[in-house]
């Protein structure tokens, strides 16, 4: 390398990545016991083909800490993937008439050779793709465990069906709009014959065990605990009733958790799909019914669900039986009852809710008061729904008790009059897992007219996506059109038979990718047991919060399920989670038309405008997108700064869990950092300073400089450790390397070369995690050692050095800091006063005049009240 005076980061990083690749120096060690063994995991990618600042502040933080274990004497497993299947590849076939397994190929290839430049120790021999048939064979053996346990079933049900990319989608896959996560098409609801898991069977395990999660951020475990939505009731049976009121046979179920309530409920509603409403809507409401129907069937479930949106409904023309009081009360439905949602009906208490309160209102239906504060007139309340506790009136034989203690009664009084029963109901729905769609795994079922449902013998297994199809994106699963693909014998009776055309959701793919890497190159099983009970829980999982309940829910219930099955020994698959933050660029926005400017077009950043109107722009920081025209390219910022300057900015800038602002100065403030560390160390080695021996022993006269400077070494050897092995506060353990770097500038020249050796060493041992390959050069320019810093100990802290002689006390008059004072470092409080007293800035500031008050604080300040 030219001119070694100079710090090249492009020369240094690409010169050590060559020889770390050489030296297969993140290759895997095996691991022949849990304990030394630490499991660092990145949510592996989707191939888009380009690298964005997301992802680098992503596999920079796990690399750190990878780094930091290894260095601990830790074996570590720091491994990448690609989550391969999906639309967007189908979606690029179609679009540009490629395959999108060489799409997704190319992609990969690109992204690779992007994640290398920053320098990542990843053990790329256990690469796992998951549009790979040797991947997702495994997927569909373990799908087939889930059917014969009684977890795999097929059914007709309304599903969410995406009208842009002509598939159906979960219920997690659809936002709070109502939109597809993917194409942001509002999704429309259709009956269709599709595969599920049953999730909702380990609904209990999933929510009880979020309280082993403790070092899960508790905004992941709350989304998680909202999701299953646990709730505890009583299902009741409201008798459909005749015209003239005589019970037809037919019953209405619903679930409650108000059953203190019920002999308050005025009307009942359903959902406007329930399958009984057809049957019981009379003629001379069919019409509205209809109609009804058809205007809700067009909006979404957070239109429907809106609590501040009028809700709206029309009667049926049918009543049910009161099974508590025998009232004849009218059946409805209304927008916002969901079929999918307990049973599809609800009981409307206008008088102890305030929804069904406003419902109630507004169609003129009976308000009743059954719960009123002990001792209170009931009439007071008739203006309002009355929603907390209180003292039973109004329904007979429980008049008088409290209505926490009724609820219990009330559901005692139905399970012995045979119409009701306590019941736990979940938010929680079943995973839908058909997708009508090419690229993704094939669900190994085969469909024959006389057997049913028939699994796909082990042994044929992968069931394997032909290649030579025609992506148009129209017309449902392009598998349906190939029928020579389709077109199987029956595994089970030998007859003609239909192969599942369906393709499963790419989530069932991510929900163990993590369990392949510790045994990736297994031929016989996913994974063998004894492998990932060495290996896993993963020790540390780090991702976006976008995940919290997709990837990361559908995960914990894969493992669960493996457990029980004996394939593995845990039940958690992450024992810590850490959720970072977003990367925002710098954001224009022409506020009067919307549009997004790109910094690069405006002029003056102190005065920024749009450069066609001429109009003021508004200025933020956004996560960063292509259609805001805020992103910044990592590859441009490692061509010009190195990946060591855009690994610390993006450590340093924001706490991990934090949104970061990303700013080009601030980009070259990290820049300017590894320049001064280059030429200190540097320095310090054509100075003859060398790294000690082992074993070294400070010398016993250390003068007042050497013991600063050791304080200062040591000091941030315990706060880096500290960050990195409990909060993961990377930005202060950057921080702390700079007062460090800062310190021994000041120190170094007033060092003997054994102490200042000792210094110097523990700085590029501190920084190796953080910046590895300015850290590999400047360890072989001070050693000359053919081993690699990666392959050194951490530094160890030698608590010693950490003490004090003398401490700066602050002086403070009238709260203010007004100087410092070098003080004994076991000084009482008296002394402290004593000498504060006496020092020059209480002479100056206190001008002969004793304050009226002292106050000192031991060991930090001295507050001087005149």
């Amino acid at each position: 390398m030219s001119d070694p005076s100079r710090y090249k980061p492009q020369e240094i990083e690409s010169h050590w990545q060559a020889i770390w690749r050489e030296r297969r120096l993140d290759r895997t060690p095996e691991v022949a016991e849990s304990g030394d063994a630490f499991y660092a995991l990145s949510m592996f990618p989707y191939p888009s083909g380009t690298l964005h600042m997301g992802h680098v502040r992503n596999y920079v933080i796990t690399d750190v800490v990878a780094r930091h274990q290894r260095m601990r004497g830790r074996r570590v497993l720091h491994p990448m993937g690609w989550d391969a299947f999906g639309l967007p590849a189908e979606n690029a076939a179609i679009e540009r008439g490629v395959d999108p397994a060489e799409w997704t190929r190319r992609n990969i290839a690109q992204m690779r050779t992007q994640l290398e430049r920053l320098g990542l120790s990843i053990d790329w021999s256990r690469e796992v793709t998951t549009c790979q048939p040797e991947y997702y064979r495994w997927t569909q053996w373990l799908f087939l465990r889930f059917w014969e346990a009684g977890l795999a079933y097929r059914k007709e049900a309304t599903v969410n069906w995406d009208p842009v990319d002509e598939t159906v989608l979960a219920n997690e896959q659809v936002d709070g709009e109502g939109r597809s996560w993917r194409s942001g098409a509002l999704v429309e609801k259709r009956k269709l014959r599709q595969w599920f898991l049953r999730i909702t069977a380990y609904a209990d395990p999933l929510l009880a065990d979020l309280d082993q999660l403790t070092l899960w951020p508790e905004r992941v475990r709350t989304m998680q605990a909202n999701w299953i939505g646990r709730s505890t009731g009583a299902e009741l049976d409201f008798p459909v009733v005749d015209g003239e009121g005589r019970e037809t046979g037919a019953t209405i179920r619903v679930f409650t958790t108000r059953p203190d309530t019920l002999f308050g409920v005025t009307y009942l509603v359903l959902a406007p799909e329930h399958p009984l409403v057809p049957s019981l809507t009379s003629a001379d409401q069919a019409v509205a019914v209809l109609a009804f129907q058809d205007l809700v069937a067009g909006e979404s479930e957070r239109e429907r669900t809106d609590e501040e949106r009028p809700k709206r409904g029309v009667p049926i023309g049918a009543r049910v039986r009161n099974p508590a009081s025998g009232e004849l009360i009218p059946l409805w439905i209304a927008d916002y009852v969901l079929a999918d949602y307990g049973s599809g009906a609800v009981m409307g208490v206008p008088g102890h809710d305030h929804r069904d309160f406003l419902f109630a209102r507004q169609h003129d239906l009976p308000i009743r008061q059954v719960i009123v504060p002990e001792g209170a007139d009931p009439a007071a309340f008739a203006g309002a729904a009355w929603t907390e506790p209180g003292v039973m009136i109004h329904s007979g034989p429980f008049d008088g008790l409290p209505s926490g203690e009724a609820k219990a009664t009330i559901v005692a009084a139905a399970v012995e009059g045979g119409w009701g029963a306590p019941r736990v109901q979940y938010r929680l729905r079943d995973w839908l897992i058909s997708r009508q769609r090419y690229w993704g795994c094939p669900i190994p079922m085969v469909r024959c007219p006389d057997c049913g449902d028939v699994p796909v013998p082990v042994e044929q297994l992968p069931v394997v996506l032909p290649t030579d199809l025609t992506l148009d994106g129209r017309g449902g699963s392009p598998l349906s059109q190939r029928e020579a693909w389709w077109t199987v014998a029956c595994p089970n009776c030998g007859g003609p038979a239909r192969r599942e055309t369906d393709t499963m959701d790419t989530f069932m793919c991510s929900s163990w990718y993590y369990l392949r890497y510790a045994d990736p190159h297994n031929s016989e099983l996913p994974f063998g047991k004894d492998a990932v009970d060495r290996w896993l829980p993963v020790d540390l999982y780090v991702g976006g919060i976008e995940h919290a309940i997709l990837h990361l829910l559908y995960s914990r219930f894969f493992t669960k399920v493996l457990r029980d099955q004996g394939l593995l020994s845990f039940g958690e698959p992450f024992t810590r989670l850490l959720t970072q933050g977003m990367v925002q660029g710098l954001t224009y926005r022409n506020p009067t038309t919307g549009k997004y400017v790109a910094p690069a077009d405006v002029n003056d950043v102190n005065d920024p405008r749009d450069p066609i109107s001429g109009e003021v722009l508004q200025v933020s920081f956004d996560k960063m997108s292509k259609s805001k025209h805020n992103g910044v390219d990592p590859s441009a910022v490692i061509d010009r700064y190195g990946a060591d300057t855009a690994r610390l900015f993006i450590l340093f800038k924001a706490p991990p869990e934090k949104d970061l602002e990303w700013e080009d100065a601030d980009v070259e403030g990290q820049f300017r950092f590894l320049q001064r560390l280059w030429r200190l160390v540097d320095g310090a080695r054509e100075q003859g300073i060398r790294p000690p021996a082992a074993g070294f022993t400070p010398p016993e006269d250390l003068s007042p400089a050497e013991r600063d400077l050791r304080r200062a070494a040591h000091t941030a050897i315990q706060d880096i450790s500290g960050d990195l092995e409990g909060e993961l506060q990377l930005n202060t353990a950057v921080s702390e390397l700079m007062k460090l770097s800062n310190a021994m500038t000041a120190l170094l020249p007033q060092a003997r070369p054994e102490v200042a050796g000792e210094a110097v060493a523990i700085l590029v041992l501190l920084l190796a995690p953080f910046a590895p390959h300015l850290a590999e050069e400047l360890w072989h320019r001070l050693t000359g050692a053919a081993d690699s810093v990666h392959e050194r100990s951490w530094p160890q802290l030698d608590a010693s050095a950490l003490s004090r002689d003398t401490i700066p006390l602050v002086i403070q008059v009238k709260g203010k800091v007004r100087g410092n004072l070098e003080v004994p470092a076991d000084a009482d409080a008296a002394t402290l006063e004593r000498l504060a007293l006496e020092s020059d800035v209480a002479a100056r500031w206190l001008e002969g005049q004793p304050p009226r008050r002292v106050i000192v604080v031991p060991g930090k300040l001295v507050n001087l009240v005149p």
